[in-house]
């Protein structure tokens, strides 16, 4: 801890936003970094508890005190150093992860917590524009090949880690381009996706092979997968949509939030030049000029109107079941530290998009032609959308020629790998895989797949222990992880002793976060 009394006497300073009167011109990343000074200065607030919850609160474990202190020294390198010894891929995590660390800060009790998510991605980015992220493929290669099925953020976790191990891996992707939903369930104002790509290209260079529009159980069998591997990694999430049940569901015009974004998402990349599958004409959806309400008031809501009012909307207005939020402090639900549901301002809201809370919707309301033209809704009280109870005579009628469900995912799909590999489920439908192994041995599941629609760094996490998991089941200890990116160290498996010796030498705070165990038979 640097700065003793930086807490006491610096204020938070977030991203630079574009304004979003220019912003919705374009689909370029609304924010930008602020530059060195502010970043150090704003390392300088971290407190460096003596518990630090804001390990509690990520679900990686990220060393956050440490990079943060090193950051405000001027340590970039280092604190890269700290930063991929428990994260993959820090600049997804600095762009679109919640922050679930930020709400378990404990200056967020009485203040504004550090910026975290903010000094993550700076470091990643200083990282790639110093060159100090090359591949690093294994020196040597166990003979033993995996093959990853879904290349969302856990299975590409997965996918890093095991190549790390020296094992062979294939990817497989049944969409165009790898990264699953972050490349495209989120906008590109949010992520733009060459910063994917670029993590894809070191990934490859690394040794991991990428088989895109390949289509697990259509395009190759499960049976060949497994003869021609020696384990397989499920990670394909949760992609069975919750439905909105209430008359008019099949009126025109009403879709599922992701089928709307998957075509915004590439539509953008068409536009760049990048690989983008074409929708058939009568199957695109558009919110150009239309009255468009979103039922869901999640993040996946959220990037619904701002694609929207990107694509020239005359209205975008979200109806959300949950209440409203109060005018300052923290919601009755979620107390320190746990993250809130929502929060009171979002890119898209600054946009122009409108958001009603405690609304619940009733009906759909078509015309003639089987077009929607309309939603009914009411007012509602309670927590969430598992209590909520009717507010009598608050009905209304919300005018609407496009409406997007964005209400979440319920469980992964499970025709296709999941039927075609006879992996039990569990009663939520999610592959049931309690220690990462399903029911049929050297079959692996990781991800949403595995434990329901979670964070982007959950994902990341899911990956990163299932690959351990696969690694001891082909042999291996399950322990590879650098210290810093010039050094590894390879001792015996069970020498405990000589682990935390080196560990400690090297300033590591975990054994399994320090040491590769070095190449299988």
């Amino acid at each position: 801890m640097a700065d003793q009394r930086g807490f006491l006497k610096i204020e938070r300073v977030g991203p630079r936003k574009r304004d979003p009167r220019e912003r919705i011109n374009d689909y370029h990343q609304y924010f930008e970094l602020p530059d060195e000074g502010t970043l150090r200065d704003q390392g300088g607030r971290c407190m460096s508890c003596g518990i630090p919850f804001c390990h509690e609160g990520c679900p990686l474990g990220n060393l956050i005190p440490e990079w943060n202190d090193l950051v405000h020294q001027g340590r970039w390198r280092d604190a890269l150093n700290r930063l991929h010894s428990t994260n993959n891929f820090p600049e997804f995590t600095g762009l679109i992860c919640p922050a679930p660390c930020e709400s378990a800060c404990v200056l967020d009790i009485n203040d504004d917590p550090v910026t975290i998510e903010q000094i993550e991605g700076a470091i990643a980015e200083r990282g790639w524009a110093e060159g100090w992220i090359v591949p690093e493929p294994p020196e040597e290669r166990s003979g033993r090949t995996v093959a990853v099925v879904g290349s969302g953020p856990a299975g590409l976790a997965a996918a890093a880690e095991l190549n790390r191990h020296g094992h062979t891996v294939r990817v497989y992707e049944r969409d165009e381009s790898p990264g699953g939903l972050m490349r495209y369930g989120v906008p590109d104002a949010k992520l733009e996706k060459w910063i994917i790509d670029r993590r894809i290209d070191l990934m490859a260079a690394e040794g991991v092979e990428f088989l895109n529009g390949v289509d697990v159980g259509r395009d190759v069998s499960t049976a060949e997968l497994r003869s021609s591997h020696d384990s397989v990694v499920v990670a394909i999430g949760s992609r069975v949509h919750r439905d909105l049940e209430a008359p008019g569901r099949d009126l025109h015009d009403v879709h599922f939030a992701m089928d709307y974004l998957y075509q915004r998402n590439r539509y953008v990349a068409a536009q760049q030049g990048r690989p983008a599958r074409e929708t058939p004409p009568d199957e695109v959806i558009t919110a150009s000029g239309k009255r468009v309400v979103v039922v869901g008031g999640g993040d996946t809501g959220m990037d619904c109107m701002s694609n929207a009012l990107r694509e020239g909307a005359a209205s975008a207005r979200m109806l959300d079941v949950y209440p409203e939020l109060p005018a300052d402090g923290r919601p009755e639900g979620t107390p320190w530290p746990l993250p809130p549901k929502r929060t009171r301002m979002t890119y898209a809201l600054e946009e122009g998009g409108e958001r009603q809370f405690g609304s619940q919707v009733t009906e759909l309301v078509g015309g003639k032609d089987g077009r929607v033209i309309a939603v009914r809704a009411r007012q509602v009280s309670g927590t969430s959308s598992r209590d909520v109870e009717p507010v009598p005579g608050s009905d209304w009628e919300e005018p609407a020629d496009l409406v997007l469900i964005a209400i979440g995912f319920s469980c992964p799909e499970h025709q296709g790998p999941v039927e075609d590999l006879r992996l039990k489920t569990d009663p939520r439908g999610n592959v049931k895989a309690g220690v990462y192994e399903t029911s049929e041995s050297g079959v692996f599941a990781c991800g949403d797949a595995r434990i329901g629609q979670s964070l982007v760094v959950t994902a990341i996490a899911e990956g990163r222990k299932c690959a351990r998991m696969v690694d001891r089941h082909l042999g291996g200890s399950g322990e590879v992880r650098r210290v810093t990116s010039e050094t590894m160290f390879a001792i015996e498996d069970g020498d405990e002793d000589s682990l935390r010796h080196q560990a400690e030498t090297a300033g590591a705070l975990t054994v399994g976060d320090a040491f590769w165990s070095g190449p299988r038979d």
